[in-house]
């Protein structure tokens, strides 16, 4: 088995709605992304001769994927109020809503799949909110069959 590994990292805020401690607090993270990608076999022939795929797309998509995210608020969607909502869009903030909590296992997931949604055979994403705290997303092997 083969196994590629593209990473990119965002600055971002975001709060736990509904958590009893600090991270209830608008607070920020210097989220680091990692995406593998596996393959039992490589490219034969022409310009992809004897790789996976071409590093450059995975790097360029990973760094596309986790930009979006960069220098904004990610609230999950629902947990605030719509004047508050208002009022920090109008003073220019760049708010992202997502339809899930806004934590390193929900990005591990979220992340995995829009990277398998682009064509890429994913590994596994790991989602570092801290240099020492990270989550792994990966599906067994049953699971992507069903998918």
């Amino acid at each position: 088995m083969y196994i590629l590994k593209a990473e990119h990292s965002f600055d971002s805020a975001h709060f736990l709605s509904n958590y009893d401690g600090k991270c209830s607090n608008i607070h920020g993270h210097r989220w680091k992304v990692e995406v593998d990608v596996q393959s039992e076999t490589l490219v034969k022939g022409g310009q992809l001769d004897g790789m996976v795929i071409d590093f450059s797309d995975l790097k360029k998509d990973v760094k596309a994927m986790v930009d979006y995210y960069d220098h904004v608020l990610i609230i999950q969607e629902g947990t605030m109020r719509g004047e508050t909502l208002n009022c920090i869009k109008q003073d220019g903030f760049n708010v992202i809503a997502v339809n899930f909590r806004p934590t390193a296992e929900n990005f591990a997931a979220f992340f995995f799949k829009l990277m398998r949604d682009k064509g890429y055979n994913v590994k596994r994403t790991t989602v570092y909110e801290t240099p020492t705290n990270s989550a792994t997303y990966e599906e067994s092997e049953v699971r992507q069959s069903e998918i």
